[in-house]
């Protein structure tokens, strides 16, 4: 059973720092390009972050680069965003994607794991 869990979500204030956590089981997690979106009320999901498989070259949306880092062990099989100097317009649920390579589709999705940032 294709599984992603994600954790790590809660209430933190502006400027404060998160650290999110992918599970992922019933795949070959090695061969996999992982991703982190996010959707907030009355938005479109948006991607976040990727990784390939190899972990080698990883993208970022604008908004959050020099701000966010995503990471991967594919020991544990497990995918990771680090927030950080969060603003309350990072306020959103996180999801968790699995797909094969850039170009395919989407092959699984986690349930997501809320992220709010207000003082």
């Amino acid at each position: 059973q294709v599984q992603l869990v994600e954790s790590g979500g809660g209430l933190v204030q502006p400027g404060g720092s998160l650290r999110l956590s992918c599970a992922a089981s019933g795949f070959i997690f090695s061969d996999y390009v992982m991703s982190w979106y996010r959707q907030a009320p009355g938005k479109e999901r948006e991607l976040v972050a990727r990784i390939p498989s190899t972990g080698s070259t990883t993208s970022y949306a604008d908004s959050v680069k020099g701000r966010f880092t995503i990471s991967r062990d594919n020991a544990k099989f497990t995918v990771y965003l680090r927030m950080n100097s969060l603003k309350p317009e990072d306020t959103a649920r996180y999801y968790c994607n699995a797909r094969r390579t850039y170009y395919s589709s989407s092959f699984a999705w986690g349930q997501g794991t809320q992220v709010t940032v207000s003082s």
